[in-house]
C-alpha cells in the first residue's frame, strides 16, 4: 500500500482527459427526417448522402462524391431545427453542381488559391440561402445571405462572384468551409474519389433527376430558385455556339470525292505499295450561304449576334471569306453579299418575314452553296421541299409566340422543318 502512494499522488496531479463523445447519429438523423418533411422534394437527395464523422470540419461539409462530413461538437450544440436547415443547405450545394460551376469559373477567370475558393463558397451560399429558410426551416446561426454583402436576392453564384471581393465585409466568414462539394477544392480530410460510399456520376444524375421530378410535380410550394433549377435540370442550357459550329462542320464534311490531289496527306493505299507514296484527294472548301432574318420581329441585339455567327462560320471554313455569302431577308431577298468586300454587310429590312425568298436567292447562286445557314427567330414560312444542300437553322428563342399578321391575332409560326438541323441560340451566353 505504501509503495502505491506516490503513484496515487501523481495520478491526482495529472490533467483530466475527457473521452471524446461520439457523433450523435440519433439527433443527426432525426434532423434529416425533419428536413425531408419540411422539403419533401429534396428527400431523395437528403437520404442519398453518406454521413462521415469528422472533427476537421467546423460544422457540416460535403464532397463532390456525395459524402457529408459532420462535426460531433457541432451536432451536440446545435438545435435539431437548425441542423435540419444545415442538411438542406449542404445537399443544395451538390444538387446545384456548385463544385463543377466553381471549377469552370476558376478556369475561365484564372481564379486559383484558397482565397478565391472561399469567395466561391460564399457566393454559392448566397445563391442557396436567399430563399432556403422559412416554411418550416429556421435560419441557422451564421448563415450567409446576400444582404450581408449588400447584394440582391435571386441571383446565381456566378453573378454574385462578379459583385464582391474579400475584405472587411467578409473577414468574419474565414471559418466557412462547406467542402469540395461547394467550391471544387479537395480537402485533406476528404476521402477522395476512391473512398467508400461515393456515388457514381450516373447515380448523382439520377438523384438530380428525381429531385427535379418532385419539384415540377408541386411547383406551387417550391421557391422560385428551385423551380428555375428544375427547369434547367430537364432542359439544360446548350453550348449553342459549339453546336452551331459542329452542325456546320457536319454539313460540310459529308462523303464525296475531292477535286484535287495533294501529297500533304498521303493516301492510305500507300500502305499496300511499299516504297511508293500516293497522293490523297483534297476536298474543296465548302461554300456557305448565311440567310439572316432582318424582319421587324428580330431585335438589334439578335442582328448583332447574327453577325458574330457569320464571323464564327468564316473561321469554321478556314477563314476563306470569299466562300461565305450573306443574304439579308425579310419578306424579300434582293442582294447577296460576299464577305470578301471591304465594307460591312448592310442588314436591310424591317418588314414582314418570308425566308422562302432567301432560300430561293441562295439556291440560284452560281456556284451553288454546299451549306445554307439560317439565323432567324422562326417567325416565318419555310420551303415546302428539302433544299439540294444541307441546312442549319440558328433559332433565336421566343418565350411567347408573337403574331406578325394583323388580320390573324391567333397566328402561330411554323416550326423549322425536320430536314433542317436546328440549334437554339442563347443570347445571354453570347453577351458574356
Amino acid at each position: 500500500m505504501t509503495a502505491d502512494a506516490p503513484a496515487t499522488a501523481n495520478t491526482a496531479n495529472a490533467p483530466v482527459v475527457r473521452p471524446r463523445r461520439p457523433l450523435d447519429l440519433d439527433k443527426l438523423f432525426a434532423a434529416r427526417l425533419y428536413a425531408a418533411r419540411a422539403r419533401p422534394y429534396l428527400a431523395t437527395a437528403l437520404f442519398a448522402l453518406h454521413t462521415v464523422e469528422s472533427r476537421s470540419v467546423p460544422t457540416m461539409a460535403v464532397d463532390r462524391h456525395w459524402r457529408c462530413y459532420v462535426s460531433p461538437g457541432f451536432v451536440d450544440r446545435t438545435p435539431e431545427e437548425e441542423l435540419a436547415a444545415v442538411w438542406v443547405h449542404e445537399v443544395s450545394h451538390l444538387l446545384r453542381d456548385h463544385h463543377g460551376r466553381s471549377d469552370r469559373f476558376a478556369r475561365e477567370h484564372d481564379a486559383a488559391g484558397p482565397g478565391e475558393r472561399l469567395r466561391m463558397n460564399i457566393a454559392a451560399d448566397c445563391e442557396i440561402n436567399d430563399d432556403a429558410f422559412g416554411d418550416g426551416l429556421v435560419r441557422p446561426e451564421g448563415a450567409v445571405v446576400p444582404e450581408m454583402l449588400s447584394l440582391r436576392d435571386g441571383e446565381p453564384m456566378e453573378d454574385y462572384l462578379r459583385q464582391f471581393r474579400l475584405g472587411p465585409c467578409t473577414q468574419d466568414l474565414a471559418w466557412l468551409d462547406c467542402g469540395s462539394g461547394a467550391d471544387g477544392l479537395e480537402r485533406e480530410w476528404e476521402w477522395g474519389p476512391d473512398g467508400a460510399h461515393g456515388l457514381s456520376v450516373q447515380e448523382r444524375d439520377a438523384v438530380r433527376f428525381r429531385v427535379a421530378e418532385g419539384i415540377t410535380a408541386r411547383p406551387g410550394s417550391v421557391p422560385m430558385g428551385w423551380r428555375r433549377w428544375a427547369e434547367e435540370a430537364f432542359h439544360p442550357p446548350q453550348p449553342w455556339r459549339e453546336l452551331l459550329g459542329g452542325a456546320v462542320r457536319s454539313a460540310t464534311s459529308g462523303a464525296g470525292a475531292g477535286d484535287d490531289y495533294t501529297y500533304g496527306r498521303p493516301s492510305r493505299r500507300s500502305v499496300g505499295l511499299p516504297g511508293v507514296v500516293l497522293p490523297s484527294l483534297r476536298r474543296k472548301p465548302p461554300r456557305v450561304t448565311v440567310i439572316i432574318d432582318t424582319s421587324g420581329s428580330v431585335s438589334d441585339a439578335e442582328l448583332g449576334s447574327a453577325l458574330l455567327e457569320v464571323a464564327a462560320i468564316c473561321r469554321a471554313v478556314g477563314g476563306r471569306r470569299d466562300l461565305i455569302t450573306v443574304v439579308p431577308c425579310d419578306a424579300a431577298a434582293t442582294i447577296a453579299h460576299t464577305l470578301c468586300r471591304d465594307e460591312g454587310i448592310p442588314l436591310v429590312g424591317g418588314g414582314g418575314t418570308d425566308l422562302r425568298t432567301g432560300f430561293a436567292k441562295a439556291l440560284r447562286a452560281q456556284p451553288r452553296p454546299d451549306v445554307v445557314v439560317v439565323l432567324t427567330d422562326g417567325q416565318t414560312s419555310w420551303p415546302s421541299s428539302r433544299p439540294s444542300c444541307r441546312t442549319v437553322v440558328g433559332l433565336f428563342p421566343r418565350q411567347v409566340p408573337r403574331s406578325w399578321i394583323e388580320n390573324d391575332p391567333d397566328y402561330v409560326p411554323d416550326t423549322p422543318p425536320e430536314w433542317a438541323r436546328v440549334v437554339v441560340i442563347d443570347q445571354a451566353s453570347a453577351a458574356r
